[in-house]
């Protein structure tokens, strides 16, 4: 094998030591993966072959994080065939392709999941049997066991507290959020169609050069605010047709019975 010239960074050189400092044993303490897998992976051709010194092979962080992206692919229900192709067919970094997969995997939501007992639901709005199953339904409420609910949107049970005093009821103002739910499932749906078939889509077809994974970390990444965004612009002025339709009702229903 021959010997690999030393890369400068600055003015301080890399040596192979540097770069590859972990041992198999070393490199399974690392990830978590075990000898006996690391093997199995890099006959498989999972793996990168290491740097060979005095018949010892040593492993780098390209090692660990194309070990990283295995079982990544792995929790994501890929077969060891799958991610073979994965890695063979993409020739960007273990690292870039992570990147990309923790950010399509990202939660949208911003909010801290909180935790209720059923008597504090019960405190907060009366007996909540009804009220249990109906959040349950529409996705307010998960339950944990051991009467334990958890809200992923907690900001939802203090919006509704303040329609239920205002006298809307708890029922009416949770069939409203499963409505709610229901049209913002098909308008993520299209947004994550829209992502798909315009960006996706053409990336794969150009063959995954390298060179593009970046801008489709980008793309993934801006993909957040700007559905955000449309969402809320439409709504606003959604919303202002629709109440400006429907003001003379309302108008007329507020000032009935009185003189004219």
């Amino acid at each position: 094998m021959s010997e690999r010239p030393l890369q400068v960074v600055g003015s301080q050189p890399t040596s192979p030591e540097a770069e590859h400092p972990f041992t198999i044993e070393e490199l399974a303490a690392e990830t978590g993966f075990t000898v006996r897998n690391i093997r199995s992976h890099r006959a498989r051709g999972l793996l990168q072959p290491p740097e060979v010194r005095e018949r010892t092979g040593y492993y780098g962080q390209d090692h660990v994080a194309r070990l990283k992206l295995v079982r990544q692919l792995q929790d994501e229900g890929f077969n060891l065939a799958a991610i073979k192709r994965v890695v063979e067919r993409a020739p960007a970094s273990a690292d870039q392709i992570l990147t990309a997969i923790e950010m399509v995997r990202q939660p949208f939501e911003t909010e801290q999941p909180q935790v209720f007992t059923r008597q504090e639901l019960r405190d907060r709005f009366g007996d909540p049997e009804g009220m249990l199953r109906k959040a349950e339904d529409v996705g307010v409420l998960l339950p944990l066991g051991e009467d334990r609910f958890e809200a992923p949107a907690p900001s939802l049970f203090e919006v509704a507290e303040e329609l239920v005093a205002l006298g809307v009821p708890l029922h009416h103002a949770l069939a409203v959020v499963g409505k709610v739910r229901d049209s913002s499932r098909t308008i993520a749906r299209e947004f994550v169609r829209l992502f798909v078939n315009d960006v996706v889509k053409p990336f794969e077809a150009e063959g995954l050069p390298a060179e593009r994974w970046p801008d489709i970390v980008r793309a993934i990444e801006r993909l957040r605010p700007m559905s955000a965004q449309v969402v809320l612009a439409v709504y606003q002025l959604t919303m202002t047709a629709e109440v400006e339709r429907e003001s003379p009702k309302i108008v007329e229903r507020l000032t009935k019975g009185r003189g004219r």
